[in-house]
């Protein structure tokens, strides 16, 4: 393995599976914002999965809920990005820590704007809810750090994309389930943003690696031009 693909945060031999992955959740996210453009309340899938607008859950399943609700909150998510990019500066591993700081970034910003463009809402007007920016929040820190994982581990194709996959439906569904039995959102916003997390964090990943990669060639592009003359002078 090269040194730029040692240091890579979209390990290559995933690229390929996750930008069709990518490009199918885009989709899903656009055909979920036509249909639910300017709606005020659940639509048919939403009210089959679960009443959207019913806070029904108790006992230590409400206490479950509203933990994972909090890692989606403002504090709670500044937390574990926080972590995050400690974490990877503790590693030495510099490009992973802006991974993790501008994935989540990203996908945040992409719910944000979608929410307003679609105009969906939940207990009143004010109340915007398509896509869910909890739901994507971990969703992308979970994909984060299954891309992290994989390329640390050398993971082939299947596998990388395996575990890749598998920790974005575990974070999703987690956050998803919080999110929906708490009356926060719709099921359909739930799976708006999943499919935003999984759109927006492999792309940014590539994002990083191309700055990334350009930034050193140009670093040592310099450093070689500069050695001729810094000999000369001595």
């Amino acid at each position: 393995m090269s040194g730029r693909s040692a240091r890579a945060v979209s390990p290559p031999p995933l690229r390929a599976s996750l930008a069709l992955i990518g490009a199918f959740a885009a989709l899903v996210v656009a055909v979920l914002g036509i249909r639910y453009d300017g709606h005020g309340a659940s639509g048919r899938v939403d009210s089959w999965i679960f009443p959207p607008t019913a806070d029904s859950v108790r006992g230590p399943w409400r206490h479950v809920a509203l933990a994972l609700d909090f890692l989606g909150e403002p504090m709670g998510s500044v937390l574990l990005v926080s972590i995050g990019v400690a974490g990877c500066l503790l590693l030495r591993r510099p490009r992973a820590a802006v991974f993790v700081a501008v994935g989540a970034g990203l996908t945040v910003a992409a719910t944000t704007l979608l929410k307003h463009l679609v105009g969906r809402t939940i207990h009143g007007d004010g109340n915007l809810s398509y896509p869910s920016g909890h739901t994507a929040f971990l969703t992308a820190l979970a994909l984060v750090t299954a891309l992290l994982a994989a390329g640390r581990l050398g993971l082939g194709g299947t596998a990388g994309t395996s575990l890749v996959v598998a920790a974005a439906l575990a974070a999703g569904a987690a956050m998803g389930w919080a999110e929906v039995v708490l009356g926060a959102h719709y099921p359909t916003d739930a799976l708006g943003g999943w499919c935003t997390a999984l759109a927006v964090v492999p792309a940014t990943a590539r994002v990083v690696d191309r700055t990334a990669d350009r930034m050193s060639g140009e670093a040592a592009g310099r450093t070689a031009d500069a050695g001729p003359v810094g000999r000369e002078r001595r």
